[in-house]
């Protein structure tokens, strides 16, 4: 994602026992950065925020000299979900199934569950009958491993994690996976159901777009990662939950947390961009942000 480079900064703060910021790191004028600090409105040391990509190729996942010093700096880390707490891990089976005892043949025809079926079957070798109650949303999820460009994968959280852990760091989220599956019973399961069949129907177009995106991603450009979710097909209709209500509810939480202490934020690169992100709404609270050099 990044190439490394060794900043007088990040040398200073990993040996300086994290007392100071690492310097002043501002990009040039066009902001692109998944990188930004968070400082002013009273805060006594400055906080990080960080874009994450949640499914990449292993081999793309590297870390520029100034995220490592800001995780340094930082007292723990905050994820979208502590995803280092097994009752998140382990629970997440709880919530998978859809509620009311519905199940994928009430969300379609004969011929369109026809068609998903032959689908798991021929593309991904599994039998649809065994996912029969589980939310569309999830399922769909099984779906991109065949998008990606690679056979290994990781998640840019899961190598953030390590980072944090080998300074014995607190992991912390903002929200449980109770929270994140009932976002998933707000959006109605037919939608959900429809997205699913898109997908399906236009598999080739979707790995066209998932692999734009993770360029996109990787090239830090902020418009074009904010264009490109509002380009997915489906996304606007499901925005308000995935996204703005989301951003909102982390803001007042940041509001008392980065108080108390420093902290280092990492959630996904869609929650940053916009009038409804977290850049934004952050700077409406009276925060200062300035992208960090995060080549």
């Amino acid at each position: 994602m990044m190439k490394s480079f060794i900043s007088v900064f990040s040398f200073f703060i990993i040996y300086h026992c994290q007392s100071q910021p690492f310097g002043n790191t501002q990009i040039h004028k066009d902001n692109n950065s998944l990188l930004w600090e968070i400082s002013g409105n009273h805060l006594s040391k400055p906080s990080y925020l960080f874009g994450t990509f949640h499914l990449m190729c292993k081999e793309d996942i590297l870390f520029s000299e100034n995220l490592k010093a800001a995780i340094k700096y930082a007292q723990s880390l905050y994820l979208e979900m502590d995803m280092d707490d097994p009752s998140n891990t382990f629970g997440a089976l709880m919530y998978m199934n859809m509620k009311d005892g519905i199940t994928l043949k009430d969300l379609y025809s004969i011929e369109n569950y026809k068609k998903a079926e032959r689908f798991f079957k021929d593309s991904l070798h599994i039998g649809l009958e065994m996912f029969q109650k589980m939310k569309p949303e999830f399922l769909s999820t099984l779906l991109y491993p065949m998008m990606m460009p690679c056979k290994s994968m990781d998640g840019v959280e899961a190598e953030l994690m390590k980072l944090i852990k080998a300074d014995k760091k607190q992991i912390n989220g903002f929200e449980t996976i109770a929270f994140q599956a009932s976002i998933f019973d707000s959006i109605p399961y037919e939608m959900q159901a429809n997205s699913l069949l898109n997908m399906i129907d236009s598999i080739d177009e979707y790995k066209n777009s998932f692999i734009n995106m993770l360029n996109i991603y990787k090239s830090q450009h902020l418009d074009e990662i904010e264009k490109s979710f509002n380009e997915e097909p489906g996304f606007n209709d499901q925005r308000e939950w995935l996204l703005d209500n989301r951003n909102k509810a982390w803001v007042e939480k940041l509001k008392i947390i980065m108080k108390e202490e420093n902290i280092f934020i990492a959630v996904g690169a869609g929650h940053l961009v916009g009038e409804r992100g977290l850049i934004y709404l952050l700077r409406k609270e009276g925060y200062t942000l300035k992208p960090v050099n995060n080549n």
